[in-house]
């Protein structure tokens, strides 16, 4: 994060010139850094008002949560890209990436750390920033599994993939110190049974 001296100012009267996307980019800069994302000194750097990204984003959480929502779709985004398997199995294996991702990040933990309450807070509250955007991640998945795989999912979409998310959440993270549990071998089983796949092929895959 920048220093007073480093931080810009907008003259009086001057529209303002940042975009939203440039407050996600900065808090995604500080988020990676281990550092607090600092909203007051975002807003500075882009010559903003601390007003003006609340605009955009209603609250610090609304920031964070876009941040950490969008690390979340662009892993999975990634992972889905790597993954040789196909249907219910593609789901599987992508979920175990993301999972395994979430339990070993160095920033990801760090944030919890330094924000335990608040980072349980905002990545499982059904009304937060977070939880929302990765039940639709997960449920785009599902869609591009039908679509291409032919697969059938065993409930309705919108329901397998709250089901999926509220899994991870019970078995990634420890509601009663606020952290990482990280219980994703676990997880996985479960999730397995959920999309249908039989205990035969249950093997994590590679997380390369």
């Amino acid at each position: 994060m920048t220093t007073p001296s480093q931080r810009t100012t907008r003259p009086p009267g001057r529209p303002a010139s940042a975009t939203r996307e440039e407050v996600i980019d900065l808090a995604k800069q500080a988020f990676l850094a281990g550092e607090r994302v600092d909203i007051q000194a975002i807003a500075a750097q882009l010559g903003l008002s601390r007003a003006s990204v609340y605009r955009w984003f209603g609250s610090r959480e609304g920031v964070l949560g876009t941040v950490l929502a969008g690390e979340f779709a662009a892993l999975l985004t990634r992972a889905d890209a790597k993954r040789r398997s196909t249907g219910a199995r593609r789901i599987l294996d992508v979920l175990y990436r993301v999972n395994r991702w979430m339990t070993d990040n160095v920033p990801f933990r760090r944030y919890f750390e330094n924000e335990p309450l608040a980072g349980l807070r905002i990545l499982t509250a059904s009304d937060g920033p977070v939880q929302p955007l990765v039940v639709a991640t997960v449920r785009e998945l599902i869609a591009r599994a039908e679509r291409e795989d032919g697969y059938r999912p065993p409930v309705a979409p919108d329901l397998l993939a709250y089901a999926l998310v509220r899994l991870g959440e019970a078995f990634l993270y420890n509601d009663n110190v606020a952290g990482i549990r990280g219980d994703v071998d676990r997880l996985h089983e479960v999730q397995a049974a959920l999309l249908g796949i039989p205990e035969a092929i249950k093997r994590p895959p590679s997380n390369g």
